[in-house]
């Protein structure tokens, strides 16, 4: 595949992408190879996702994510100068406990990470933190419906907004983060229909991970695309490849030349 010419993503250009009608291509990345790979794709943005802590670091869920852990990983994707718009991950009580400490970490998310924005999970709830923020001249995009740092309050990864009261719920939170300034909001675990209702009344783009595909934009998890992951395989996810496969293979084969004394050969040693 050729790399794909592009040019330094801007939040303005993400957000006019919604007005022509141009679908916003999204995927998590957490180390620098992986991200020269994705910008030479032509990806429009990169999220340092705190599902590092599930599909890298082996954790039950995202909740045990640090900032530490967040800010490591940032980094080694900002290495890569990628052109996509890079969004780092507010990780579980980095945001929740007061608008100072908000302030703070996403500040370091910015000015020590290298992150051109940063995404936090909540709707009407976080509008305040998401004001204060962006107030800051921080960019931020909101993620509301299935959101996994909540994982205990709905019982579960479980589909958000099917009755009403969740459906009006909903579309109250998505008005509210855009009121307080998100310049766009991440729209997980819900109906199509309703994911379709938000889309077309929010001035800010949508970007859908098991919403259907009337929003303005997708994101998945890039392990999750690759098969790189069994722990979790959620209906919305595709695999594109059978990455796990071919890893295998190769350290079999690996494994079995050095045992038997193929390799290294004379061909790989220095005379």
């Amino acid at each position: 595949m050729e790399a794909v010419l592009s040019r330094k993503k801007t939040i303005l250009e993400i957000q006019n992408m919604k007005t022509s009608g141009e679908k916003i291509s999204a995927l998590t990345c957490y180390d620098f190879p992986t991200a020269c790979i994705l910008d030479d794709c032509g990806v429009d943005i990169i999220l340092v996702g705190d599902s590092v802590g599930v599909v890298f670091s082996g954790y039950e869920n995202t909740l045990p994510v640090t900032m530490d852990e967040i800010l490591y990983h940032t980094k080694a994707v900002l290495r890569a100068r990628p052109n996509a718009l890079v969004v780092a991950d507010l990780p579980f009580l980095s945001y929740q406990v007061s608008l100072q400490e908000a302030r703070l970490n996403c500040g370091r998310l910015v000015k020590e990470g290298g992150a051109e924005a940063v995404k936090l999970e909540g709707g009407e709830n976080i509008a305040e933190i998401i004001r204060t923020v962006v107030n800051m001249d921080i960019p931020v995009m909101a993620h509301i419906g299935l959101t996994p740092q909540s994982i205990h309050r709905m019982g579960g990864y479980r589909v958000q907004g099917k009755r009403e009261p969740e459906a009006e719920k909903l579309i109250a939170d998505a008005f509210a983060v855009q009121e307080a300034g998100a310049f766009a909001v991440v729209l997980e675990g819900i109906p199509l229909k309703l994911a379709r209702k938000i889309s077309s009344e929010l001035s800010i783009p949508t970007i859908g991970i098991g919403a259907g595909p009337y929003c303005d934009g997708q994101i998945l998890v890039i392990h999750d695309i690759l098969g790189l992951c069994d722990k979790y395989s959620p209906k919305f996810v595709k695999k594109y490849a059978d990455v796990k496969s071919l890893i295998s293979a190769a350290v079999s084969q690996y494994s079995q030349e050095v045992k038997a004394g193929e390799f290294p050969g004379e061909e790989h040693s220095f005379a």
